[in-house]
């Protein structure tokens, strides 16, 4: 061992040492020190309840906005399905692989009819859009929630009757009203509830509503089961292509991931939210329910003003 070594374990030993002794002096004062006094039981579960809270509201945020991130891949995915139907019709016309021309009018036929369906489902697309960016003005007035609430009840509850699915509501307080456009707050209810109508295998829907005076808001509640809620669509459908080419090329409307989509932006755009609670378990008849929440500005009366 050379004589920079020697040095070097020197200068290590007696490094030691001063810590030993500065963390012997720690410790006596904080021994000698009056110990701190717990917190109470009740302080702990609030803190408890509140950091549950701060974490659900955080992931429910990061989820949606994940969710929306993916506008452009879901618009895309939308529509690549009735054009690979369109493009397929006339390949067999064009490369004259119809039997007659008898055939050859009935895939024209088919094309327009698909031509149709995509234009109306580019419309549906553009008119969320419009709404978002103000080309389209919004009705938004004070509106009583009892009759809006009735009114998508009687409209959506044969759906779920020709199913065997049961559809309740649990009557709002008729003193209460939203500022909100009446027509496109009831077709989002009466969208997200179809739905999950197609969505589902069995269970129940309640609707229900409560009012927190707190936020100036009422939450409108719709208890869904688990499986009917739209929520395991992948983000990015582009990286999909082998799903793509299995879509259905009879495809009729949008899917359930892009009609949550649509539905969050329009109650964006008319002040409100819509978020996806924890699913809880009902024990009567015992079934996954997941709650979605569509939260809709209050009207406070100008009398609790004053």
């Amino acid at each position: 061992m050379n004589w920079s070594n020697w040095i070097y374990l020197g200068a290590g030993i007696a490094l030691g040492m001063v810590f030993r002794q500065l963390f012997g002096r720690l410790s006596n004062v904080s021994s000698s020190s009056s110990p701190v006094a717990p917190l109470a039981q009740q302080d702990m579960s609030l803190i408890s309840q509140q950091l549950q809270q701060t974490q659900l509201a955080y992931l429910m945020a990061r989820e949606m906005s994940q969710f929306k991130a993916g506008f452009l891949a879901r618009t895309t995915h939308e529509l690549r399905s009735p054009f690979n139907g369109l493009i397929g019709l006339h390949q067999l016309i064009l490369s004259d692989l119809c039997e007659n021309p008898a055939e050859e009018r009935e895939f024209i036929a088919q094309a327009h009819e698909r031509t149709l369906k995509l234009l109306k489902l580019m419309d549906e697309i553009l008119n969320v859009a419009r709404a978002e960016h103000g080309t389209n003005k919004l009705d938004i007035q004070p509106r009583p929630l009892a009759p809006i609430l009735e009114e998508v009840h009687d409209l959506t509850y044969m759906l779920a009757a020709n199913r065997n699915f049961p559809l309740q509501l649990l009557p709002a307080d008729s003193e209460i009203y939203v500022l909100t456009d009446y027509l496109w707050l009831r077709q989002v209810l009466i969208s997200l509830i179809d739905t999950a109508i197609t969505q589902m295998e069995e269970g129940s829907i309640c609707i229900s509503s409560s009012t927190l005076s707190t936020n100036n808001f009422v939450n409108i509640w719709l208890d869904l089961p688990t499986h009917a809620v739209p929520w395991s669509e992948p983000i990015d459908l582009l990286k999909f292509e082998d799903r793509l080419t299995q879509i259905d090329q009879n495809k009729t409307a949008l899917s359930p991931g892009m009609r949550l989509l649509i539905n969050q932006t329009l109650l964006e755009v008319m002040g409100g939210k819509l978020e996806i609670l924890p699913s809880t378990t009902v024990k009567e008849p015992l079934q996954q329910l997941t709650r979605l929440q569509i939260s809709i500005p209050l009207v406070i009366p100008e009398a609790e003003l004053l």
